[in-house]
């Protein structure tokens, strides 16, 4: 909205060659802001409108952006401007985007880098993929446990304009060995002769760089922190992880679980609008034709059931009836435990007691709906507003106890696909919704048909339907 109100002022500046006037105008605005209205520029726009910025907040704006946009921008603009622009980039951001970038041109981008900022980026990349060691940035402020809070202020007022966040200081041994962390608040209030050490307490939560991205997200969840420090195998500090590049970790990982969920083949990499036809074609349909040709177990089913069909031609009305609701039932279940499983509320082990849980709520789930069937069947034969045979209450019992066992298999078997998938150590989100539909359907069926040659047929054949 922003970007849109903003555009025509922005393009006019632009095309008049103002450029003292733009400067002025994006000083009024924070770098997030600025951001969103440069997204809506035509390209070259852009490209004028990075040159002409302060290079320190081109790159704050430039960090805002979209991966594809800052490919596209570093195209443009080029080797020299891109090469101060990722100069000036924080280096956990820059990490992100070069991770975007095709190898050859990773490869011509750092070895332009100036040589201090080419040593940290070639270090942060070696770390493996989707690890802390990418997440970090080693810019953060380190004290030692003989300095006094006089010479921590002082320290801090010289060293920390480069720092990526003044909220935690660190305190190191001699060989840099990360042995405790403060808030920066401690030190405002302490008198300014105390010694570091006697603020500390020794007790501090720390990532491994070797950390997978997900469990970062868990500890940044569990312990309520807004920066980490990250430490090498012998606890020696190497740098530091903030909560926005956690959130942007936790968002990607929310966005592939609710696709996945959705039944895509694989997470859309980029925003809904900006996917081509054929890469939301080609995704989409792989599992579509996966799910129809397990769909297609129905028609096996019902085939095999072909005879009792034929005898009470009824039971045919109410398939949609019940066979969704045991799909939707197992949805519920499934949703429900992977979520759990996200937030370690459930874990592998759990499985006996999510099955008692599941067993106990699907049937009586099973009963709510079967009384609601039971009684519905009964109100439209009552008032004639449906012609359901002679014997509208053995169909309604046959229904209403065909729900009760299907929905309380549908919520026992959404509730154990993730576990199951977890021990074949597949990602449970691919327990989505259609494929959960998929399997309650065929075996719902099943009961159905089952409970309805036990009780309804037996009437039916002798009094017709």
């Amino acid at each position: 909205m922003l970007g849109k109100l903003l555009q025509p002022e922005v393009q006019s500046l632009v095309a008049a060659r103002d450029f003292a006037g733009l400067r002025t105008l994006f000083a009024e605005w924070p770098p997030a802001d600025l951001a969103e209205i440069i997204a809506d520029l035509p390209e070259d726009d852009k490209v004028v409108v990075f040159r002409v910025m302060p290079q320190e907040l081109a790159a704050g704006i430039f960090e805002y952006l979209d991966s594809d946009a800052q490919e596209a921008l570093l195209h443009s603009m080029g080797q020299e401007h891109a090469v101060k622009l990722l100069n000036e980039m924080s280096p956990d951001d820059r990490t992100a985007l070069l991770e975007e970038l095709p190898p050859e041109a990773v490869k011509r981008l750092v070895g332009s880098l100036s040589p201090a900022e080419r040593s940290v980026a070639q270090s942060l990349l070696g770390y493996p993929e989707k690890s802390v060691g990418r997440l970090m940035t080693p810019d953060f402020v380190a004290i030692r446990p003989d300095m006094s809070v006089q010479e921590v202020l002082d320290h801090v007022r010289a060293r920390g304009r480069d720092s990526e966040t003044l909220n935690v200081l660190y305190v190191l041994d001699d060989h840099g060995k990360l042995i405790d962390d403060l808030r920066i608040r401690e030190f405002l209030i302490r008198p300014l002769h105390e010694k570091v050490s006697d603020l500390m307490n020794d007790v501090f939560i720390a990532l491994k760089v070797t950390d997978s991205e997900e469990s970062a997200v868990e500890v940044f969840r569990k312990y309520d922190r807004t920066v980490l420090p990250v430490v090498d195998s012998g606890g020696r500090l190497l740098g530091v992880v903030t909560v926005d590049d956690v959130l942007d970790v936790a968002q990607q990982a929310a966005t592939e679980d609710i696709q996945k969920y959705g039944g895509l083949e694989a997470a859309l990499d980029l925003p809904y609008m900006s996917t081509g036809l054929w890469e939301m074609f080609r995704k989409r349909g792989s599992c579509l034709v996966i799910l129809f040709l397990g769909e297609m177990l129905t028609a096996t089913a019902m085939q095999s059931f072909e005879e009792e069909i034929e005898k009470a031609v009824v039971l045919s009305l109410f398939l949609p009836l019940v066979i969704s609701s045991g799909g939707n039932s197992g949805s519920q279940s499934s949703t429900l435990v992977i979520r759990a499983m996200a937030l370690g509320e459930v874990k592998l082990g759990d499985w006996w007691r999510v099955a008692r849980r599941e067993i106990v709520s699907g049937l009586s789930l099973g009963v709510l709906l079967g009384a609601v069937g039971f009684l519905r069947i009964l109100f439209w034969a009552v008032f004639g507003f449906a012609h359901y045979g002679p014997h509208p209450y053995i169909l309604a019992l046959a229904v209403g106890l065909a729900l009760i066992g299907i929905v309380g298999w549908g919520s026992l078997a959404g509730a154990m696909l993730p576990f199951v998938l977890r021990v074949c150590r597949v990602d449970p989100a691919t327990s989505s919704a259609p494929f959960v539909a998929t399997l309650v359907d065929v075996t719902g069926l099943i009961i159905y048909f089952l409970v309805a040659a036990a009780i309804f047929l037996p009437y039916a054949a002798n009094g017709g339907s």
